[in-house]
């Protein structure tokens, strides 16, 4: 079964060519490799590219051992390049998959023990061929750094890939439609899942992704030793309260009284800051409305993936309201908006007639250059009362931007008098243009 993955390969096409290293980045078994070395080979090769012009090479294959030594890979590629393209006429595609293999060794030119040679030299110096133009895709360590892009000096262009969003998982589901909501918020959009037939493989697979991949890139990048416990029990609080505002402090001081230990909420911070760093979580700011500017903490924590988080809590917390939260998030991030929490104060008069100030949320506020939306996850508006409790914070924004509440139920698309559209999770989710009736 092909999922397509459209975004991700129209942004290769559009890269193609342009000077830059394509360094495909994202949580472990998201689809990147199979992005490179199917979908867009795929397409090259429908759009004229010869076979013989894509050099692919993935390094954590034992046949390719010997090129995880940076100067035996500099050496082929090149070699290769050249026997192919000997007359500089045709553009040479470069392949290469899970690049974090290549070991960083002392370079033997130079009587310096600091002086080292790695994968980045090793791409840098490729990028000075004519008309080559290199992918590559990595995972683990280094690759799944954040900060892997600077270490190539801006010749690095990043494509983050994600797991499937709801419309890719509902293009490829093949069960009856009906379903697919419900597999996807238990189970998430890890692409392999989709190829099991039962909770049991379901969750063994998420559950080994976590204890034997996630959580070892984690310790082998950051050099923890004795805190792998202290880890996971950071990640099954957070899993326990997606969605919730909170902060490095309050999560010590659950330590403290759940767990009876003692962790600093500065480590919580720097534990909290690797997972993001691996792209296993993400953290969304509160942004003062009136304000216009960010306020400190209490802030929010979304997972990459749902199974994932579901999974963390061996499928016991299924709370659809957060679950769905966390799923808008994603999917407006994977749209290219920067997201952030909406806070709102204003005053209003207590039931002895004074004064109080009082602060709303709103749950998103997504910028994508001039756009931005005002959007309010509610799991249901059933009733009036409950409906102006969910729109208490929209109806204060003075701006004209569009103000959207994403709800549970399968609706007809409706106004309401204050312009404020409301629409169904899944017409949300399966068409981008919906943010705009």
């Amino acid at each position: 079964m092909i999922i397509k993955r459209d975004r991700y390969l129209n942004k290769l096409i559009s890269k193609a060519g342009n000077g830059l290293v394509k360094v495909i980045t994202g949580v472990r078994r998201c689809g990147k490799s199979f992005l490179l070395f199917k979908i867009y080979r795929e397409w090259l090769i429908a759009n004229g590219v010869s076979k013989n012009d894509i050099i692919e090479l993935a390094l954590d294959e034992a046949a390719n051992a010997k090129y995880r030594n940076p100067l035996e890979l500099d050496k082929f590629i090149r070699e290769t390049v050249s026997l192919r393209n000997g007359d500089g006429s045709r553009r040479i595609y470069i392949f290469l998959d899970e690049i974090q293999k290549v070991s960083e060794i002392q370079n033997p030119y130079v009587n310096d023990s600091n002086a080292k040679i790695g994968f980045v030299d090793v791409l840098l110096g490729l990028m000075k061929l004519d008309r080559v133009d290199i992918y590559v895709t990595g995972s683990n360590s280094k690759m799944l750094s954040s900060d892997i892009l600077t270490e190539f000096r801006g010749r690095g262009d990043e494509i983050r890939v994600n797991p499937l969003t709801y419309a890719e998982f509902y293009s490829a589901f093949e069960s009856d439609k009906r379903y697919a909501w419900r597999e996807y918020f238990t189970y998430g959009g890890m692409p392999l899942v989709m190829s099991m037939h039962n909770h049991e493989e379901k969750s063994k697979y998420l559950n080994d992704l976590f204890s034997r991949t996630y959580l070892s890139d984690v310790l082998e990048r950051n050099k923890i030793i004795n805190d792998k416990s202290v880890l996971e029990d950071l990640l099954n609080i957070v899993s326990s309260s997606v969605g919730s505002l909170t902060n490095p402090k309050k999560l010590s001081n659950t330590f403290q009284s759940v767990n009876k230990a003692a962790v600093s909420a500065n480590t919580i911070s720097r534990y909290l800051d690797f997972f993001i760093d691996a792209f296993i979580l993400s953290k969304a700011y509160r942004y003062d409305i009136k304000g216009k500017k960010y306020i400190g903490t209490p802030l929010k924590y979304y997972f990459t993936d749902v199974g994932l988080r579901n999974a963390r809590l061996n499928f016991r917390q299924q709370e659809e309201n957060h679950i769905m939260e966390n799923i808008i998030y994603n999917e407006l991030n994977v749209r290219g908006f920067d997201v952030d929490v909406g806070s709102l104060e204003y005053s209003r008069l207590n039931a002895e007639r004074k004064k109080v100030r009082t602060r709303l949320e709103i749950d998103f506020v997504a910028n994508k250059a001039s756009q931005r939306y005002y959007i309010q996850s509610a799991f249901s508006i059933s009733g009036e009362e409950k409906r102006h409790r969910e729109i208490n914070s929209l109806v204060r924004v003075a701006d004209s931007f569009k103000k959207i509440v994403v709800i549970k139920d399968s609706i007809i698309p409706w106004h309401d008098e204050n312009g404020i559209l409301y629409i169904g999770i899944e017409d949300f989710l399966l068409d981008e243009s919906a943010m705009d009736l």
